[in-house]
């Protein structure tokens, strides 16, 4: 089946504005390193090498959401500074939390079907 489309004369007009700064000027994220870890009774929160900050629910991760305060604030930083180590030698908790794994989108947040 074919329909006639009707085409419209008017020309379109195309705005241009001037750019204040060049791209150059600008702060794009990359360095994923660990600087500074503050842990309090609700968060994580994670200040990276680059500037950013980025916060974590303790509920994301039961195992130092059920531990004692205390016992939260016994972490380590890993050497090459991308990791949050819970070391249970050291303390009650053994857990990792990887800072790369915060910063992307989950693989099964692409995958659901309720789109």
């Amino acid at each position: 089946m074919r329909t006639k489309v009707k085409q419209n004369k008017e020309e379109l007009q195309t705005k241009r504005y001037s750019i204040k700064y060049p791209i150059s000027a600008y702060t794009f994220p990359s360095d994923a390193r660990i600087h500074n870890v503050f842990i309090d009774d609700k968060y994580i929160q994670i200040e990276l090498l680059d500037g950013r900050l980025i916060s974590i629910p303790l509920h994301w991760i039961p195992t130092v959401y059920y531990a004692e305060p205390a016992e939260r604030q016994k972490f380590e930083i890993s050497p090459d500074r991308t990791m949050i180590i819970w070391d249970p030698d050291k303390c009650a908790i053994n857990d990792e939390l990887r800072v790369l794994d915060y910063l992307k989108p989950s693989v099964s947040s692409y995958n659901s079907t309720d789109r």
